[in-house]
């Protein structure tokens, strides 16, 4: 069940994007929950005073009073993961958009077909993220930590390792919170080598890139100057060896889920 809320100040845009993505989650299978606002003020307080909970997020850029543009910044602290999908006139809004880490743009004038494209990938993003755990379990305690909550891990000496993930989730536990830690991410520190751990995840979505590290590629924003740089901005190197695999390796992932 994928989550959905729709705010577009104008009510035929409104009902025609809600038809769009119903029809989209329909034909590729996926149950969703829509909601529909006519008022961006009225979404950002169902998320921010009353704690709605969405998935993804499908806004008009321009609106009177909260802008769409203003929207993901207040929202991104209450649903860290939330896709968010611009639907707007103004071609110059995409590069905004995407330095806000936007999931998709969509041109306004003809929505049909390239909405559809957009809500089936979101969706299918999300169904990806939900419901794998990397489960840590010591004569003490039980952690579970959400697939889609990790952003990278790092080797730590021969036999430990430390998985970073969203701070605002509040994992660690009994374990340490390392003082070098980037902005914005936790960390659990696990007595166990890198590739123990890499086996364990046994998913296609973590990937060496380094001796050192394996990374989410769901987290990935880009490969630059050999150099993966996430989502929350961190840049992880990647070796010589492993860099035309890294490369081929994302574009076989996301051709297999996009």
């Amino acid at each position: 069940m994928v989550r959905i809320a729709i705010c577009d100040d104008e009510r035929e845009s409104v009902k025609l994007h809600e038809e769009i993505t119903k029809e989209t989650l329909q034909k590729c299978g996926i149950g969703c929950e829509i909601t529909v606002y006519t008022k961006s003020s009225n979404l950002l307080c169902d998320i921010t005073d009353d704690h709605f909970f969405y998935d993804l997020l499908l806004l008009d850029i321009e609106m009177p009073g909260i802008t769409g543009m203003e929207l993901p910044q207040k929202i991104k602290p209450f649903l860290p993961n939330v896709k968010i999908i611009f639907i707007t006139s103004h071609l110059e809004y995409a590069i905004d958009a995407y330095e806000l880490s936007i999931f998709r743009y969509v041109p306004k004038d003809n929505p049909r077909e390239r909405l559809s494209a957009a809500v089936a990938d979101a969706a299918r993003m999300i169904e990806l993220e939900a419901g794998q755990e990397y489960i840590i379990k010591t004569s003490r305690r039980m952690e579970k930590i959400p697939y889609r909550d990790i952003f990278y891990i790092e080797r730590d000496g021969g036999k430990n390792s430390v998985i970073y993930t969203q701070k605002s989730q509040g994992y660690g536990g009994e374990n340490e919170t390392l003082s070098s830690a980037p902005a914005g991410m936790g960390t659990t520190k696990v007595r166990k080598p890198l590739q123990q751990i890499y086996s364990e995840l046994d998913a296609p979505e973590f990937l060496f890139i380094d001796r050192s590290y394996i990374v989410n590629i769901i987290q990935i924003m880009k490969i630059s100057d050999g150099m993966a740089v996430l989502k929350n901005g961190a840049e992880l190197p990647i070796s010589r060896a492993h860099l035309q695999e890294v490369k081929q390796e994302i574009n076989r992932f996301w051709g297999a889920h996009i």
